[in-house]
């Protein structure tokens, strides 16, 4: 039927008091008439969270001029995707579980929001433990550990409260809490204790509108694994505190040989913790976008609300692949341990290579990594005082040398620089060796270091 409205003037014996002008639709609902104003020109302006949300790495990286070497092929030692080389693939189990789901045709539809059942019970089942049990209903799947963050802070967080968080951190933190206006506290890591959380600062940063607390363990970007009695400090901070913490566990597992750490969910007795994961680095496929988040209440402190609050938060779009969901279970009770061990071995050894290489180079101070995929380098500005900072530095060794590390000014921690130690072994190899040939052209010793020299 047509729905054309028409105005009519009513008067006082049409049922209404007083004269006024009506819409009328042909159904006959009413509606008053207003008079519209309209803009006179164009003016279309992003929305404040779009002007409010960066991101500091690309902040730093766009900002360089990178025209590397003509005559040196081009290492990049800035990113984070260990399928960036080709040398890392997945495992053939991973792969063919894929194909299974895509050949069965049952997961081409959309999936509920917070994932498949069955999908969910897989993880639970995979990441359960007596201290830390878990159920499918603990479990909320994600398009990668991204969202499984960015629904975390939304759910813990509101405008005008505030986050701890590790610096040097993973930068997607401050990305996410500050374009919905949640105040960002860095709290400081200590390089000389192997990026130990400074404990005392951590505690200092905590207010009343301190909402979260998010744990970086194995660490990005400094590859560092905490204790079991490190955690458990951290654990005895937030409950002092009543504060829920975000552990970012994406790399939990990827932790050298004589290295263990725990979940911090296996330790804690009474903080609420929401654990962020997925395939992407274990695994080595981050471009498959299936990340989750792991529910460990205490004491019924989240209750049920938090969990409304992530299933409703999940109905902003429709999650995780739905075919690779569909993989999860065989992937994670197919693959072979001998791939775990694989990878980890290439990882440490990487690892030690570079450090190795890099304590010999005056100047630099590296921190051996216990886990991840990264190594974090320490420059002695004082030594080399033909460039104002590391993003000056780093911008130069891609220019001279061909070798992209990424400047730690990036992670709000200057003068450093991380690696990421996935790349093959021999391009490592010559990483290493053009990075220390640029830091003998550069370096400068101090008079007394010379004194020192001469005697």
């Amino acid at each position: 039927m047509d729905n054309k409205s028409y105005v009519v003037q009513m008067t006082g014996n049409g049922g209404f008091h007083g004269n006024a002008l009506q819409h009328v639709n042909v159904n006959g609902s009413l509606y008053p008439a207003k008079v519209k104003s309209r803009r006179l020109r164009w003016d279309v302006k992003p929305s404040e969270m779009a002007n409010n949300t960066l991101n500091p790495i690309r902040a730093i990286v766009d900002g360089m001029k990178l025209t590397p070497n003509p005559e040196k092929p081009m290492i990049a030692l800035s990113i984070g995707d260990p399928t960036v080389f080709g040398n890392l693939p997945t495992d053939d189990a991973v792969i063919q579980a894929m194909k299974d789901a895509i050949d069965c045709q049952k997961y081409n539809g959309y999936a509920p929001s917070v994932g498949y059942l069955k999908s969910r019970q897989a993880v639970a089942n995979f990441y359960s433990i007596p201290q830390a049990p878990l159920e499918a209903e603990d479990v909320i799947l994600t398009s990668g550990c991204s969202q499984a963050i960015e629904l975390a802070i939304n759910v813990l967080c509101n405008p005008g409260d505030n986050i701890l968080v590790p610096c040097p951190g993973f930068s997607l933190y401050k990305t996410l809490a500050v374009s919905v206006g949640i105040e960002v506290k860095l709290y400081n890591l200590l390089p000389e204790k192997s990026w130990e959380i400074d404990l005392q600062h951590l505690e200092s940063m905590i207010d009343e509108r301190t909402s979260c607390l998010i744990v970086t363990n194995p660490s990005n970007p400094c590859g560092s694994v905490f204790s079991k009695e490190h955690l458990q400090k951290i654990l005895k901070v937030a409950s002092k505190y009543c504060v829920p913490i975000l552990a970012d566990e994406i790399y939990s597992d990827m932790v050298f040989p004589g290295c263990s750490s725990p979940s911090l969910a296996c330790l804690s007795s009474d903080v609420p913790i929401l654990s962020c994961g997925g395939l992407a680095k274990r695994w080595l496929v981050p471009g498959w976008r299936l990340g989750w988040i792991l529910i460990h209440d205490r004491n019924d402190i989240f209750g049920s609300k938090i969990r409304q609050g992530l299933v409703k938060l999940s109905q902003r779009i429709l999650g995780a692949c739905t075919i690779v969901q569909g993989a999860l279970e065989s992937i994670l009770n197919n693959t072979p341990q001998s791939f775990y061990n694989n990878t980890i071995s290439f990882l440490k050894s990487n690892s030690e290579i570079c450090y190795n290489q890099l304590s010999l180079v005056p100047g630099l101070n590296p921190v051996m990594p216990s886990g991840a995929m990264y190594l974090m380098v320490g420059i002695d500005m004082d030594h080399f005082p033909d460039f104002t900072n590391d993003v000056d530095f780093t911008e130069r060794l891609v220019t001279e040398q061909s070798v992209f590390c990424l400047p730690a000014s990036a992670f709000e921690y200057p003068n450093f620089f991380r690696i990421v130690v996935t790349v093959p072994e021999e391009l490592m190899l010559q990483a290493c060796a053009r990075i220390r040939e640029f830091c003998q052209r550069y370096y400068r010793p101090h008079s007394c270091d010379s004194n020192d020299l001469d005697q």
